[in-house]
This record gives C-alpha cells, sequence and structure tokens, in this order.
C-alpha cells in the first residue's frame, strides 16, 4: 500500500502562527474596554474623542501636550477686527497647576480618556482621603484638593482615572451644607438686600444672602462655589 507521510509536530501550521500573532498584538491595543464584569459596575469610561472650544464648559476634560486638563474658566471674545477666540483656564489634573491658554473659536481640541468610577468618601488617612467602592469594597486613597471644600463624610462622588492613574474626585453637582458660623443677618430680609460670608460644616466659605442664620442648611453649587438656595426643613 502507498506510504501517507507524516506529519511534522515540531513545527505549527503557519496560519496558527498568524492567529497567534494576531491574538498577541490584540492584547496591547491601547482601546479601552469595558468588561461586563460586577467590579464594573458604575464604571463609566470617557473614550477620547474631540470637542470643539465653542462647546466649552466648566469641567469638561482635555488632552493638551500628553496630559489631562481641566476647564476651569473660559470667555468667547469676539473682538472688533480679527478672529474670534476663546480664553480659558485649565487645570493639570496631575500637576494641579492652572494656566491660562487662549483658543481658536472652533478649535477642535482631543478630550481626556477618563474613567469614572461611583464612590463614597468614608475617613481620612493622615492627609489623604479615604474613597471605598461599595460593591468590591476596594479602597483607594487620593491627595488633598480643591474637592475637600464641599465634601462630606458618606458622600458618593466621581473618582477619577486616567491610564490606570487616579486624577482627581467630582463632587455632585450640588450639595446641602450646614451654616456653622455667620454674621447675624435681618431676618425677613430678602435676597437682593445684600449678602455676608458664612462658614459651611466642611470649613469652606460661601457668600450667602443677610437673611441666612447659623444651624440653616444651604444648598451650594460645587463647580463655582456659590450659594445657590436655603434648604427648607422637611415636616
Amino acid at each position: 500500500p502507498p506510504q501517507v507521510p507524516s506529519l511534522d509536530t515540531s513545527k505549527p501550521p503557519k496560519m496558527a502562527s498568524f492567529a497567534a500573532s494576531v491574538a498577541n498584538a490584540a492584547v496591547f491595543r491601547p482601546a479601552v474596554v469595558r468588561r461586563a464584569t460586577p467590579a464594573s459596575r458604575g464604571v463609566l469610561t470617557v473614550r477620547a474623542g474631540t470637542i470643539s472650544t465653542n462647546d466649552f464648559k466648566v469641567g469638561v476634560n482635555i488632552e493638551v501636550s500628553s496630559a489631562p486638563w481641566k476647564v476651569v474658566e473660559f470667555m468667547h471674545v469676539k473682538p472688533g477686527k480679527g478672529s474670534a477666540f476663546v480664553r480659558s483656564k485649565i487645570k493639570n489634573y496631575i500637576t494641579k497647576s492652572t494656566q491660562e491658554m487662549t483658543f481658536r473659536a472652533g478649535e477642535k481640541l482631543a478630550t481626556a480618556d477618563v474613567e469614572k468610577r461611583k464612590m463614597q468618601y468614608t475617613y481620612m488617612d493622615g492627609d489623604q482621603y479615604v474613597f471605598m467602592d461599595m460593591e468590591t469594597y476596594d479602597e483607594t486613597r487620593i491627595d488633598d484638593d480643591d474637592f475637600s471644600k464641599f465634601l462630606l463624610e458618606g458622600q458618593t462622588c466621581d473618582v477619577l482615572s486616567w491610564n490606570g492613574k487616579v486624577i482627581g474626585v467630582d463632587l455632585p453637582l450640588t450639595v446641602d451644607l450646614e451654616v456653622t458660623m455667620t454674621d447675624p443677618g435681618i431676618k425677613g430680609n430678602t435676597a437682593s438686600g445684600g449678602d455676608k460670608p458664612a462658614t459651611v460644616e466642611t470649613g469652606a466659605v460661601v457668600t450667602v444672602p443677610l437673611f441666612i442664620q447659623i444651624g440653616e442648611k444651604i444648598r451650594v453649587d460645587t463647580t463655582t462655589g456659590k450659594y445657590l438656595s436655603r434648604v427648607k426643613e422637611e415636616k
């Protein structure tokens, strides 16, 4: 009978080798993938894209010089002569420094690839704030930053990560805080009757109307730090 040539198993087929190479290459793809596991619940990944300077908002994350920045202030300027531009103040998440920059109106910028994870502030450990993932009970320690001005124990916040590194904390848009110190005001005075400084329970100082008294709760915009309203007690 004719002899059947034996297969040489010492060398893998070229197709298998090619498939292995593709699989290995896929491991190193820089794409961000959200895995459907219990540990990833509550995780929001903001994929890198672009944003026009015409669409700037306070708190928008952008990438400049390969670093993540947050828009702190901006103003659209249209001079009598010349092109319109956007004067901006941005904060570097890594160095915590702020910088004033001017962009052309309508200029396209890269958005920072930021991951947001819901975590609860539990306690302080030295100079660091400890946040806990309430599903996995993993703890994350974060250095003090301007987010602490309106941070309350037990508060749920967005902990921000970029390239696997924790870079900051986003508070809820508004918080209700008790006034612990302020000068006596005039009862019945309206908001248009003037204002005064008031210290809240976190230690921050907020400008409030004259009628606000010690022990009352006020609603504060955490982005601007401005007083929004008095919080009425539920009966």
